[in-house]
């Protein structure tokens, strides 16, 4: 308590008593002090490296274009099982189960139309390390959502930070740490299809260090014939703080995983009997078992309040046990390291923001390929040798030249090598390659704050992509490819409206993209299969929205919409035709009542429009639409359940499919059967 009191005129009339009157003031002062109660002040310990998820969103709202953060407590309120349950309501965000596994088909702005598997065209990374090979191909199985605390989302360019440069950009799953988790967490999920899933987790913190670990096991039998799953994953961090200005912290990843495919279906196949499984499938004892280990570091140096240096470092082993329509046995290594300066130290008294990074990442790989003989290696087919190497350097300044609107310019240089080195020599022939890609992609945008919660943002920005072995060495003749390519433009909005009966948050994005040399598999102009060829001229564009409203304390409402026009651009061959891979329009939406003590219950609803199989426009997937029913209840702030079912009409569809050159009308084993009518229930225990 402070007393504060003049005593000069009391002083200058009665300056005998002056002594005594600030002695009985003393006092009293003292007296009323002890009286009050004591205050005890702490601050709650912020980690550097892993921020929390408000830090998390507000960097996100300096970004001039599409990006978003996924909270992991929204989307566990029902089953979690693969990156589909946790990204259903990201915007821009296209992901497909292939057979209700890990196994997914993912994509963002048309990034990767060619893979239906083993991922390309967007980084995939886990507290800032990457998960992709060097080459940039990348498993869905590395990934443990719920052991993310939330997830980042940058689409496209907007994705620099990353070093990411590709057209998709990147999709980054933070782990809690022992400042933010729970010091015990037990989760257990079971379901239909012999379903089961669980996760314990730890946390802990002292002084000077914390500390966050969890293991997860997964099995399901499957709805599909030979469709079988069984994986776990152990990961964690230690964060060590040096003093209040530097902080380290350690991370490391164990995944073992053995999946069945049951491989695709004809469309009459689907129709009759969508629980089977492709023949070959069977026979071939199709696997994909692989065994990955990864370790990181992340350092991050205060050098004052609004500059600080970043420091990291991974190196990551993983040993391949493939069979398909051949056995694949492969053992890689990936390591590197990047820096980054972050400044936001004022320019000329305005705002200012500066990032400037440098990134350097190595792989080798030994492919190892045989005759498959019912699930085993017979003779051998292919040996080589991979070495992959990318080197980015990149900058981008963000200059507040009003108070509320940035001006943003930044741009990337890639540096790629290529080294297929061929030890067998099938046939006499070499199919060696040795390829250098070099680039350097500019941005330039603007940003515009409406409001400290709403945004206007529009950029100009360039992509590009190096292929990654599987089209390097896909296709009945060796002929390297090119790097692909683009130029996108975009405008979009996000931002957060409250008002008394509650508060709506949108996301919404317009791009076009114009693409040279696009990796697709192609035909020649008499029908003839190239593999994978690069298209000349593709164009993409379309709108990624996202909306999510809460209406007073009972009602909660999720949705996105997505628009995915991708097309050739009078190409010789297949003129301005759709490209083949995903659909046209897919919608999601989901609302939940809660009526009280924690109770919520709500129908949930997925839309999609019919898509091109081929490029060549002459087969196509139908649309299709499912509904869902979730209802749980947090009963306390320990304890919580949920019961998630899914397809409730039990419909018949194509979640995804393949993507062909030319099916010529034909129907063909390019179909994937989504799952039919489940229910999943779980439970969560905290303390």
């Amino acid at each position: 308590m402070q007393v504060s009191i003049s005593t000069r005129r009391f002083a200058r009339h009665r300056p005998r008593s002056s002594a005594f009157v600030l002695a009985l003031v003393t006092s009293l002062a003292s007296a009323q002090e002890s009286m009050l109660p004591e205050v005890t002040v702490t601050a709650t310990p912020v980690s550097s490296t892993l921020p929390d998820i408000d830090a998390a969103r507000a960097s996100v709202s300096t970004v001039p274009g599409g990006a978003n953060v996924v909270d992991a407590e929204q989307y566990k309120d029902g089953r979690v099982s693969t990156l589909s349950d946790a990204l259903q309501f990201s915007p821009g965000v296209f992901i497909a189960s292939r057979f209700g596994a890990e196994e997914s088909r993912m994509s963002i702005r048309g990034s990767g139309l060619q893979r239906t598997f083993h991922m390309r065209g967007i980084s995939l990374l886990q507290d800032g390390v990457p998960l992709n090979l060097a080459d940039g191909s990348v498993d869905f199985q590395a990934i443990e959502p719920l052991a993310a605390r939330y997830v980042e989302v940058y689409r496209g360019a907007n994705a620099l930070q990353y070093g990411s440069t590709t057209l998709g950009g990147a999709v980054n799953f933070v782990s809690p740490s022992g400042l933010t988790a729970a010091p015990f967490d037990a989760r257990v999920e079971a379901g239909s299809f012999g379903y089961r899933r669980a996760q314990v987790s730890a946390a802990g913190q002292t002084d000077a260090m914390d500390w966050f670990i969890a293991g997860s096991q997964f099995s399901q039998d499957g709805y599909r014939d030979h469709a079988q799953q069984d994986t776990q994953r152990i990961s964690g961090n230690i964060g060590l703080r040096l003093n209040r200005d530097v902080e380290t912290r350690f991370f490391m990843t164990a995944v073992k995983t053995n999946s069945e495919l049951p491989g695709a279906l004809t469309a009459a196949e689907m129709r009759r009997d969508p629980r089977q499984a492709d023949p070959s499938a069977i026979s071939g004892d199709q696997h994909r078992n692989f065994d990955l280990y990864r370790l990181s570091n992340l350092t991050t140096v205060r050098l004052n309040t609004d500059q600080r240096l970043e420091f990291g470092a991974f190196y990551s082993y993983k040993s391949l046990f493939h069979p398909i329509f051949q056995v694949l046995e492969q053992k890689s290594d990936d390591y590197g390291v990047n820096a980054r300066f972050v400044s936001e130290r004022p320019l000329g008294g305005n705002r200012n923001r500066f990032v400037a990074g440098i990134s350097l990442a190595e792989g080798t790989l030994s492919d190892n390929r045989f005759v498959n003989v019912a699930g085993h290696a017979g003779a051998r087919t292919t040996e080589t040798e991979q070495n992959s190497n990318n080197f980015s350097l990149f900058a981008e300044n963000q200059y507040y030249f009003l108070p509320k609107t940035a001006f943003v310019l930044g741009a990337q240089f890639t540096e790629a090598k290529r080294d297929l080195v061929d030890k067998f020599f099938a046939d006499g022939a070499d199919n060696s390659v040795d390829r250098e890609y070099r680039h350097t992609s500019p941005k330039i945008g603007l940003l515009h704050e409406l409001s400290p919660d709403i945004q206007l943002y529009g950029n100009l920005s360039g992509s590009y992509e190096p292929p990654t072995f599987g089209e390097l060495a896909g296709g009945p003749t060796v002929t390297p490819v090119d790097a692909q390519r683009a130029t996108t433009i975009e405008v979009g909005t996000r931002g957060l409206y409250k008002q008394g009966w509650g508060d709506w948050r949108w996301d919404l994005s317009v791009y076009r993209a114009r693409v040279r040399d696009e990796l697709l598999s192609l035909n020649d102009a008499n029908g003839n299969p190239l593999g994978t060829r690069n298209a000349d001229r593709t164009i993409h564009q379309g709108i990624e929205a996202g909306l999510e409203a809460n209406i007073g304390s009972r009602w909660t409402m999720r949705a996105t919409y997505l628009l995915n026009d991708f097309r050739f651009d009078g190409d010789s061959v297949y003129g301005d035709n759709k490209l083949a891979g995903v659909p046209r329009q897919v919608a999601k939406a989901e609302i939940l009542f809660k009526p009280g003590h924690g109770f919520y219950v709500g129908p949930n609803v997925q839309v999609a429009s019919s898509s091109w199989i081929d490029h060549a426009n002459t087969l196509q997937a139908g649309g299709y639409a499912v509904y869902g029913l979730k209802f749980g209840q947090q009963v306390t702030p320990k304890f919580s359940w949920f019961v998630d079912a899914r397809n409730l009409g039990d419909k018949t569809y194509a979640a995804t499919t393949g993507v062909i050159a030319d099916a010529a009308g034909a129907d063909s084993r390019q179909f994937y059967p989504g799952d039919g009518r489940s229910v999943y229930a779980g439970v969560e225990w905290k303390y």
